[in-house]
């Protein structure tokens, strides 16, 4: 990762992304731990692009997906009670995975950015199964 990908990242954590995860808080209505990859979302050559690319490949999907759960009690407590941690990295993968309350979302960071709404129907469809 070169210099303007890791100012680029460091402007997204420092900045939208604080925003972000108190959105996913709120969606799901818990304090949600957290892991990602920065260095694995870092496409060299994209860095302009981040700021508009992670949050539609990733953080728009995620958080509309734990809202479309949690629109009751029901859903709230089974998100509450199964989701121990959301894993976000570009591992080439085209699905989440939802494992031992492990949500891994694992798109390329760069593919198919305005696809979010099957993203998060992926995301939803995944969770669902797993509550």
């Amino acid at each position: 990762m070169g210099l303007a990908e890791r100012r680029a990242i460091k402007k997204f954590v420092e900045g939208r992304y604080l925003k972000l995860k108190q959105e996913i808080d709120a969606a799901a209505g818990f304090d949600v731990p957290i892991e990602v990859n920065w260095d694995s979302l870092a496409t060299e050559d994209y860095a302009d692009a981040y700021e508009d690319a992670f949050y539609k490949v990733y953080f728009r999907p995620l958080i509309d997906a734990l809202k479309a759960i949690a629109i009751d009690d029901l859903g709230k407590e089974a998100l509450k009670e199964n989701l121990k941690k959301i894993v976000i990295e570009d591992s080439g993968s085209s699905y989440p995975t939802f494992q031992s309350g492990i949500l891994t979302l694992k798109y390329y960071a760069q593919s198919n950015l305005d696809d979010w709404m099957s993203r998060k129907k992926d995301i939803q469809t995944h969770l669902e199964k797993g509550l």
